[in-house]
């Protein structure tokens, strides 16, 4: 791991960790299990879309990261945006991948190593959300394979899982406890979370990654 390895989560209130009465969230878990050494920033906001988030991104994220060190960038988003307001869905699944697409060409561009959490279900939005929200990630992984961008699968592991779905329905209906995020930390864990992060990712080399040399490095193996 590099001395200096620094890591941005952004995205919705899932990795805001609402609900967690230990206020540590999945972010917090994944971090406390991944030992000393890491610099960690969670810009996670309530209710926020793939658009909002692409909105703020480098604004909040540029100000967090440095030149020599290992940066990355964790993003989670797309349950919000498959939430349907005055009849329509607030991010439709074309311009969500769009939105995801550029914030991981923008990374690259600036030698940030990007790694997607595909978004957790609503449990309250009842069965045409979980649809469109497992849909959406389906997508968000493909996307990823073809960027060679690691991907980590929530939707339907949660949604089958009845820690997450009683907190969730005991609380708000969308976010659960203390026992539902260190569900979905051990989703992330599991998935070679450890190797990620031990690789060191030196400033400037990942601008070589569209000819595959350093993108085949992190690829496929923590795709689930």
């Amino acid at each position: 791991m590099n001395e200096d390895l620094r890591i941005c989560f952004i995205g919705d209130s899932f990795v805001q960790g609402i609900g967690d009465p230990e206020y540590r969230g999945w972010v917090g878990r994944v971090l406390a299990a991944s030992g000393p050494g890491i610099t960690a920033f969670n810009l996670g906001i309530r209710r926020n879309t793939s658009a909002d988030v692409l909105r703020r991104c480098w604004g909040e994220v540029e100000p967090r990261v440095l030149p020599g060190a290992d940066n990355r960038l964790v993003i989670s988003f797309g349950s919000n945006d498959a939430v349907v307001e005055d009849g329509n869905v607030r991010v439709g699944r074309a311009q969500c991948l769009d939105n995801l697409a550029t914030l991981l060409t923008e990374s690259r561009e600036r030698a940030i190593h990007p790694l997607v959490i595909g978004p957790p279900p609503v449990i309250d939005g009842g069965a045409e959300h979980l649809r469109r929200t497992a849909e959406l990630a389906d997508d968000m992984a493909e996307l990823c394979e073809s960027r060679k961008v690691p991907f980590v699968a929530t939707t339907q592991h949660l949604a089958d899982d009845p820690v997450w779905t009683r907190e969730a329905r005991a609380g708000d209906g969308a976010h659960p406890g203390s026992g539902g995020y260190q569900r979905l930390a051990e989703l992330v864990l599991d998935s070679r979370w450890q190797s990620w992060i031990a690789r060191p990712t030196p400033y400037g080399l990942l601008q070589q990654a569209e000819t595959g040399q350093v993108a085949d490095i992190f690829g496929d193996e923590i795709r689930r």
